[in-house]
């Protein structure tokens, strides 16, 4: 069964350069629009969860990451529309989100911390890989590893571990799809030659990276800015990868 996966990393609704206003409803709603078997995102306001599916048409499997620092989720998200660009993570918190076609079941889910308590640093916000195992697919992985440039090794340590995280899950024989901002680039270290030596497919030229083992798989692909630009406005920092497999 051929499938489309794509995966995002939102920048919690802001344009570039950020704007007072956010526009993650138009992100999701663009990344959805050619209904895409499996759309992983990353820096999700943890409030946004809730409105996934409605703006998507899609499943959703939600993982808090950072908690909102104020009463509520939703008091993040209301402090938060005063100002997107100024204030963005700082109150409402962020999430992954695997958003998995209507089509397609989910069978089992899990989440992994990549960075504990014992790992972290003061500056450093919790970063966590989710996995889901979909009946007929196999296990996907969305995660969003630390962002550390004068530091590559716990970028490269969190990537290994979240592709250790879904190995571990999945069973003998059992395609293994990893989505996610790994904050590294191939070619900084050994971290994307070890995962090849462990059978996953050749990276992304970037940070945002579809990892695929046990399914046959297309390049992955990196939008061009004109496809993620929306009235003029160039949609998120990151653009979105995607592939086809089978």
């Amino acid at each position: 069964m051929p499938l489309l996966v794509r995966t995002w990393n939102v920048f919690h609704g802001n344009a570039v350069p950020p704007e007072r206003r956010a526009y993650l409803e138009e992100m999701v709603r663009l990344a959805a629009s050619d209904a895409p078997d499996l759309l992983c995102l990353q820096e999700v306001p943890v409030w946004a969860l809730a409105q996934l599916g409605e703006w998507s048409g899609m499943t959703v499997i939600g993982a808090v990451a950072a908690r909102p620092r104020v009463v509520s989720a939703e008091l993040g998200r209301l402090i938060t529309e005063l100002d997107h660009g100024l204030l963005r993570s700082a109150l409402t918190g962020q999430a992954n989100a695997i958003l998995v076609a209507p089509h397609l079941r989910v069978l089992e889910q899990r989440t992994l911390v990549l960075n504990p308590r014992r790992l972290r640093r003061a500056v450093w916000e919790r970063r966590v890989c989710q996995a889901v195992r979909i009946d007929g697919v196999g296990v996907a992985g969305n995660f969003h590893a630390t962002s550390a440039p004068a530091d590559d090794h716990i970028a490269a340590g969190q990537l290994l571990r979240a592709a250790a995280f879904v190995d571990a899950l999945a069973f003998p024989g059992e395609p293994v799809i990893l989505c996610g901002d790994a904050n590294i680039c191939p070619g900084h270290g050994s971290s994307y030659d070890e995962l090849r030596s462990w059978g996953y497919s050749k990276p992304a030229p970037g940070i945002d990276q579809i990892l695929v083992r046990g399914l046959p798989a297309t390049a992955p692909f990196i939008w061009p800015d004109e496809r993620r630009r929306v009235d003029g406005r160039l949609l998120s920092d990151h653009a979105p990868v995607e592939l086809h497999l089978g």
